[in-house]
């Protein structure tokens, strides 16, 4: 006789008992309830899951589409106020065509700038016109260096070009000349040395 058909005493499985076999049936009865209510909880968070991604795709769309007109119309309100200055520069030119009085024609012009002015300072374009003042490389830009008697080195002592600022940032430099020693205060190079 082979050893497998000999059956040790504790193998031998004693047949369940009807509570048993009961108890075991409501255990799989309230697994199943629990893996039910898992799946349904599992499909409820993926609807959320999927509404969020949803929503959030909408508001990167909208974002994007409020910065592009942003963007776009950035400069809406700077090109309203500079439509009277080109009706004021249309009318000068009429005018000029008009007459041959000069004086009026410049009286034109002055106003038109000072209108423009205006609205350059509505909106913080600020001139730099430097002259008598400390050069500043961080706004003025230096086109030529001129001896000038009886003015500090380093001074600006003409202006080619006035620079401008936006809200304090520099947009264009102003263009200078700026003062430099007389000659008979320059150092000397010693050509023996």
């Amino acid at each position: 006789m082979s050893e497998e058909k000999k059956a040790s005493p504790e193998a031998v499985a004693e047949p369940e008992t009807p509570a048993e076999s009961g108890d075991k049936t409501a255990d799989v009865e309230a697994l199943k309830q629990q893996l039910a209510a898992a799946e349904r909880k599992a499909e409820e968070n993926w609807e959320k899951l999927l509404r969020a991604q949803a929503e959030l795709d909408n508001l990167r769309k909208r974002m994007e589409r409020e910065l592009d007109n942003a963007r776009k119309y950035a400069i809406e309100k700077f090109a309203k106020e500079l439509l009277a200055v080109v009706d004021s520069l249309e009318l000068g030119l009429q005018a000029a065509v008009e007459t041959d009085d000069v004086e009026k024609i410049r009286e034109g012009i002055e106003l038109t700038l000072k209108q423009l002015l205006t609205v350059f300072d509505r909106f913080n374009i600020r001139a730099i016109d430097p002259t008598g003042e400390k050069f500043n490389p961080d706004f003025h830009q230096a086109m030529a260096t001129e001896a000038v008697k009886g003015v500090e080195p380093d001074t600006v002592v003409k202006v080619f070009q006035k620079g401008y600022t936006l809200n304090d940032r520099l947009i264009r430099p102003a263009l200078v000349v700026v003062a430099k020693p007389p000659a008979e205060e320059q150092p000397r190079i010693d050509e023996q040395a």
